[in-house]
Order: C-alpha cells, then sequence, then structure tokens
C-alpha cells in the first residue's frame, strides 16, 4: 500500500477521495451509533455536507468517459445530490422510515458500492491500495 498515487494526482482527486474517506468513516459510525439524538443530528449535518463534496467534487473528476467527458458514476453523483435534501426533508418531517432508508441507500450506494469500483485495476485507489503504478490522465 502506498499513498503516492492519492497524493500526486490532482486536487479535485483528493479532495473527492478523502471527503469520501471522511463520509464512510463518519457514516459507519452513525449507522452503530443511537438515533435521535444531538450528536446523531450533528453528525448526520457533517455527514450531509461531505456527502455533497463527494458528488460535486466527482464532476471536475474525467478518467471514466462513456458519455462525453463524464461516466455513469457521474449519474451516481445527481442522484446523490438530489436524495441528500430528500433524506434531510424526511428527517425534519419525523418521517424516520423514509429518512432510514434513503441514508442507508446513499451510504451503500454512493460510498460502498462506488468505492467498491475505485478499486478496479487502472484506478488510483487500485494502486494506492495495492501498491501498483498506473498512469492516470483524462480521457477528453
Amino acid at each position: 500500500m502506498t499513498l503516492a498515487p492519492l497524493l500526486s494526482a490532482p486536487p479535485q482527486v483528493i479532495v473527492h477521495a478523502l471527503t469520501a474517506i471522511a463520509a464512510f468513516l463518519l457514516g459507519t459510525a452513525q449507522v452503530a451509533l443511537p438515533k435521535g439524538t444531538l450528536p446523531h443530528r450533528a453528525m448526520g449535518w457533517t455527514w450531509v455536507i461531505l456527502m455533497a463534496v463527494v458528488a460535486m467534487s466527482s464532476f471536475w473528476i474525467h478518467t471514466l468517459c462513456q458519455i462525453g467527458p463524464f461516466s455513469v458514476i457521474h449519474g451516481l453523483s445527481l442522484l446523490t445530490l438530489v436524495l441528500l435534501p430528500v433524506g434531510v426533508l424526511h428527517a425534519r418531517r419525523h418521517a424516520v422510515g423514509r429518512h432510514r432508508r434513503v441514508m442507508l441507500w446513499l451510504f451503500a450506494g454512493a460510498l460502498l458500492v462506488a468505492g467498491v469500483f475505485t478499486l478496479w485495476p487502472g484506478r488510483i485507489m487500485h494502486d494506492v491500495v495495492f501498491g501498483t503504478t498506473t498512469h492516470h490522465g483524462a480521457c477528453m
């Protein structure tokens, strides 16, 4: 394992990766800790902000291009930006079940599943975790 590929990546990739890691760690705590408490709410707002940064920063990353400079993963980012306020709205309306489903879906889909795809050979996080060296550049 080596951080060199990440540390030599463009700033938007570093921001994206570090906020995604922070959102994953905080989200894991959120799932495990008691719900409805003041710490849950504070951590929840922090998680929402982190997720918004993760999603928004992805639009400046163009290493997988399927639709012009974008990929299917960018569609997931759009969906994340739509679902984050929906999840918050459910919480504010005390629709706990709906809030839980939206936030768990975001955690699983936008962090876990997308995170697994970052380990695909040829991606920066694959090089970080497995210590390989790949040329990473824009596909445009």
